[in-house]
């Protein structure tokens, strides 16, 4: 019993993990754009910058090879050694299927996360950050 609840926990964590990489991505992107308006200095950071372009990057990649995440992987490997249930697909398909009782195509996530990579690399040319101190 000790050992299912500890794979639950550990679940939950990377289920909590990939929640907020989720809300990373999605609200550093509203950030940057409201921090221009607001002279927000952070929102410059080239490091912030580039870990935010990399994140979007890595899931429009994923997406377009057709890979699950390893953060969704790795959360169902334990949910199922535990015994509890499991979904398939995506987080965002599942959660969105959730949340709002709606279904979608691989493609059309696919075509969200290429759009939004694109709306993030568009931000680094529009919006550029600060540039590197010599």
């Amino acid at each position: 019993m000790a050992k299912t609840s500890l794979l639950l926990v550990l679940a939950d964590t990377i289920l909590v993990a990939h929640f907020l990489f989720v809300l990373f991505v999605v609200f550093g992107l509203v950030a940057i754009y409201c921090g221009y308006v607001l002279h927000w200095r952070w929102v410059k950071n080239r490091t912030f910058r580039i870990v935010h372009l990399a994140a979007i990057g890595i899931v429009a990649l994923q997406s377009w090879l057709g890979l699950i995440c390893p953060l969704t992987v790795w959360e169902m490997a334990l949910r199922d050694k535990a015994g509890a249930a499991t979904y398939s697909g995506s987080f965002i398909q599942h959660w969105l299927q959730q949340l709002l009782y709606y279904t979608a195509p691989d493609w059309v996530f696919m075509l969200l996360y290429s759009g939004f990579a694109g709306l993030v690399l568009a931000s680094w040319f529009l919006l550029p950050p600060r540039a590197r101190k010599h």
